[in-house]
Order: C-alpha cells, then sequence, then structure tokens
C-alpha cells in the first residue's frame, strides 16, 4: 500500500479570509489564483449560493513544500485548548540567547499583525525555548 505524502490542514473559524490571510502573513503562503472563468475570489464567492458565501478559503505555499491551508466557517466558536497545532519554526537550530531573541524578534513582528503572546516556555535539560502564542481567533500555536 502506497502511503500518503500530501496533506491540508484545516481550521475551524469564524472567518475564513481573514485567519488565512493571516496566516499567510506569518508563515510567507499565498492565496492561490481562483478557479478557471472566475477573475477575483470575490468574483468566485458571489456565484455560490448564499449560505455558501465567505464558507471557505485557502493559502499555499509558493514553494510547494508547505501543506496547504483550509479555513471553514463553522457555527460555533473556541471553546478549549487546541489538541493539534502549528509549531512555526523561527528557531531552528539555534540555542540559547541567539534562539530566545531571535523568538523575540518574530513574536513582535507577529504581535504586529495581530497575534497573542500567551508565554515563553523557557529551555530546560531537555526542549529549547519557545513561545506559546495565539492567533487572531484564539488558536494556539508556537513559536519555535
Amino acid at each position: 500500500m502506497a502511503s500518503i505524502k500530501q496533506f491540508q490542514v484545516a481550521f475551524d473559524c469564524a472567518e475564513p479570509e481573514r485567519l488565512a490571510r493571516f496566516w499567510c502573513d506569518v508563515l510567507g503562503y499565498e492565496v492561490p489564483p481562483p478557479p478557471d472563468g472566475f477573475a477575483t475570489w470575490d468574483d468566485f464567492d458571489r456565484s455560490l449560493p448564499a449560505e455558501r458565501q465567505g464558507s471557505g478559503f485557502v493559502c499555499v505555499d509558493p514553494t510547494g513544500v508547505g501543506p496547504r491551508l483550509f479555513f471553514q466557517r463553522v457555527p460555533e466558536g473556541k471553546v478549549v485548548k487546541n489538541r493539534v497545532h502549528l509549531d512555526v519554526r523561527a528557531g531552528s537550530g539555534l540555542v540559547g540567547k541567539e534562539r530566545l531573541d531571535t523568538l523575540e524578534a518574530e513574536c513582535a513582528r507577529l504581535v504586529a499583525l495581530g497575534a497573542e503572546r500567551v508565554r515563553v516556555l523557557l529551555a530546560d535539560e531537555f526542549e529549547e525555548s519557545c513561545i506559546v502564542m495565539q492567533d487572531i481567533e484564539g488558536n494556539e500555536f508556537c513559536l519555535d
């Protein structure tokens, strides 16, 4: 049996396009071109039944390496901590003060985009430092 190599990460949310554009800014992702026959995503959205308009949005890694991110509107709000979250790898390969300084700089950039800093987890004997954050809809993620 062949193993699956491609996947997308799906986010339940209140405002799919807004959250997708936030993650585009965080990760350097892009909104793909609209489907054939439509000049813009707004044109495509207006072609849908009223109850489906604004119900989903996508962003992709322009290099084609990272997973596609899909954002889908759901009626319920976020209630508990995510069971799965993204680790934004801003400090890969760095240790100590250099790592923490890099994470702090990236944290400041993301806060300016609307993210919220939750707490810093300092390095211990097993793990390097990371910063726990929340996106603009309260979904947890880590700057790692």
